[in-house]
């Protein structure tokens, strides 16, 4: 006996459990429920992130990541606020520390602007109003950047969801999708499910998951390991809030930074390097046959001709811990090799054309009853609650 509902959430992260929310939020007569494979929601890219809540200062103007961040991150504050989940205003600098870096720090300013982000610019010794460690030849500074748990809002959106009365099943893996003129039939680990209309947020097995259902394209899913150093807890008051450098152009990386986190913490990094497993147990799981998928792929080759550099000195400083301390210490450079240890890492769904491009805007795709989150890659954190009334208007336009 098959279980029916009017929607069926495919994947228990922040913006499946956010998409949930909005829904019963506009219709609270709706049957919703959330269908999580992990054992507890908001176990993957979700919870493993530096927590920062974009101001929305890098996007390019009009694209889906400019509108959604600076809307989602006001419903996110307010959000985070009425749930008890703290959040902290801790700021951001994003420091040019060489000269050639300068055009690019005063067009990234010209873009907040454009965006309705405020923003400051810094001469060298503004930067130590805000960051007294850092030393740079000039600075954007941005107020409202800030840094929440992400983990805990998942649990707070997930609480909120079945409060609503919507459900939230996890430990359910969908392994079949029919789709038919009224409804769609997810088969999953723990019994059929009867959706009126599906949205489908899963994250690194996105494209996958629309294969499954028969409408997959050509682009494909690459996951980028990124991995963090720690400072000790002794040397954290090296960093008030965020030091950003000034971004690479041609890649959706924001490049290596220092954040205090909620906790007090403070993460140094991530990197980006190819990972041999969508979801691994360590930073070095081996899937065979996530790997097959992934040098089958030729825009992977595209892409790796194309950074060739940029793909080896990243692994350099994935395995040298010393190679990450040097690049820190162009903008802070007290922080010495005896101040850092290993931290944390985590895999980034990232959407790649057969061209090698990178997807860097959200992508949703509708396909009859199915509604397909591609590609949510960061600030889909900081926009999840704007991208959730997206999906819901779409969802509600159909039903």
């Amino acid at each position: 006996m098959s279980a029916r509902v009017d929607v069926a959430v495919v994947g228990g992260g922040i913006v499946g459990l956010a998409s949930a929310f909005r829904l019963l939020e506009a219709r609270p007569d709706l049957e919703v429920v959330v269908l999580e494979r992990e054992a507890e929601v908001g176990q993957g890219q979700s919870s493993r992130n530096s927590g920062v809540l974009h101001a929305g200062l890098y996007y390019p103007p009009g694209s889906a990541k400019a509108r959604w961040c600076t809307a989602g991150k006001r419903e996110l504050e307010r959000f985070c606020a009425d749930h008890d989940v703290p959040v902290a205003r801790t700021g951001k600098v994003v420091a040019a520390v060489r000269r050639d870096e300068l055009p690019r720090l005063q067009g990234l300013a010209d873009r907040a602007h454009t965006n309705g982000v405020e923003v400051e610019r810094l001469g060298p010794t503004g930067v130590l109003d805000h960051e007294p460690n850092l030393r740079a030849l000039a600075g954007l500074w941005s107020p409202s950047t800030a840094v929440t748990d992400f983990g805990a809002v998942c649990r707070a959106l997930a609480e909120r969801v079945r409060r609503d009365g919507g459900a939230v099943r996890t430990g359910t893996e969908v392994v079949g999708i029919e789709q038919h003129p009224d409804h769609v039939r997810l088969t999953t680990t723990s019994g059929d499910v009867e959706a009126r209309t599906v949205v489908a947020c899963a994250g690194l097995q996105a494209d996958r998951l629309a294969r499954l259902a028969g409408t997959g394209g050509r682009e494909r899913i690459v996951p980028f390991r990124g991995s963090w150093l720690r400072l000790r807890d002794d040397r954290t008051d090296l960093v008030k809030g965020s030091i950003y450098p000034v971004p690479q152009p041609g890649l959706p990386f924001l490049g290596v930074h220092l954040t205090r986190r909620i906790d007090g913490q403070v993460w140094i990094g991530p990197n980006a390097v190819l990972a041999l497993a969508r979801e691994g147990r360590g930073p070095w799981s081996l899937n065979p046959g996530d790997l097959r998928d992934t040098l089958r792929f030729p825009g992977l080759y595209r892409l790796a001709r194309r950074e060739f550099g940029t793909a080896v000195a990243e692994v350099w400083r994935d395995r040298v811990v010393r190679a990450t301390v040097r690049e820190v210490q162009r903008y802070v450079p007290d922080v010495g090799l005896a101040d850092v240890c290993r931290g944390p890492w985590g895999v980034r769904a990232q959407l790649m054309e057969p061209t090698g491009d990178l997807v860097d805007d959200f992508r949703l795709r509708r396909d009859g009853r199915l509604l397909h989150v591609l590609n949510a890659p960061s600030p889909a954190a900081t926009a999840s609650l704007a991208i959730g009334a997206e999906l819901r208007d779409q969802v509600l336009a159909q039903l």
